[in-house]
């Protein structure tokens, strides 16, 4: 296989979503291997704070802080509407330029390496990318730009060289768009992935896209699970009376302790799940 980086982006989220990370950690050393070079980027709070948030990791691993990392050209794109995301994903926009880079959402675990991936690395096909599977279309400002197929970017993967952030550039410059939320981040990702061609889909059969809500499944994928929502501290809604965000806390907890094995971490103690 070819050599491949994967990195993490995580800034200040609950501590539910560094439980998750901490998981995503383990997941991708178990499933990557020692050969593959591993990176967090860390916003909004000190990096020294994130390293002590997730706790124990498996192997070494680049911590990088974000502040000035986003490129000039895209810093003037992004709409103060935009003010909590900043389009961290993109900040910066290489961390190995020299290898296949493969980006995870915080809370996208992988206990297993799904074919599409697999594929990917091997790169008997020719495929440039690879992306997840959606359970519903959300590009933002992207949106006729974007396959018709929907698709996630809490799963990216680019080809080594600047390939990616040209396409981003002819996208900004073509639709003289800004982004204003995480759905424009999504979008303007995507539509370069595909303007790259031969994108390999990683299918929510075998990564789900998880949580206690529909469309998206309350079930783990084969793979892995993208805990979507996880990450946030408060939603203003409720959910049969309680706050969605508990609901959220909850289905985390029922598929802790599995998750745990499939990653090698030990059982939650009885500390951490009174602390829950």
């Amino acid at each position: 296989m070819r050599a491949v980086g994967v990195r993490w982006t995580v800034g200040d989220v609950s501590r539910f979503g560094y439980e998750a990370l901490r998981a995503s950690l383990h997941g991708a050393v178990r499933t990557f291997g020692a050969t593959a070079a591993y990176a967090v980027v860390v916003n909004t709070i000190p990096v020294d704070r994130a390293r002590a948030l997730v706790g124990d990791v498996p192997a070494p691993i680049e911590w990088i802080p974000a502040s000035g990392a986003l490129p000039t050209w895209l810093a003037g794109r992004v709409d103060a509407a935009m003010a909590d995301g900043v389009a961290w994903k993109l900040a910066p926009l290489r961390v190995f330029p020299d290898r296949l880079e493969l980006a995870l959402d915080n809370d996208c675990i992988l206990w297993d390496l799904p074919p599409a991936v697999r594929a990917w690395l091997e790169g008997d096909d020719g495929a440039a990318c690879v992306v997840a599977e959606d359970v519903a279309r959300c590009f933002g400002r992207f949106d006729a730009w974007g396959p018709p197929e929907p698709r996630n970017a809490g799963i990216r993967g680019i080809p080594p060289g600047d390939a990616f952030e040209r396409e981003l550039r002819r996208l900004l410059d073509e639709t003289g768009a800004t982004l204003a939320t995480e759905q424009d981040e999504q979008g303007l990702q995507v539509a370069a992935l595909y303007r790259l061609g031969g994108v390999r889909v990683v299918g929510t059969d075998d990564v789900a896209i998880c949580s206690p809500f529909p469309p998206h499944r309350p079930e783990l994928g084969r793979c892995g699970a993208h805990f979507v929502g996880l990450n946030v501290k408060a939603i203003p809604w409720t959910v049969h009376g309680r706050p969605a965000v508990e609901h959220l806390r909850d289905h985390w907890l029922r598929h802790r302790a599995a998750v745990f094995a499939r990653v090698g971490l030990p059982a939650p103690t009885a500390r951490e799940s009174r602390a829950a």
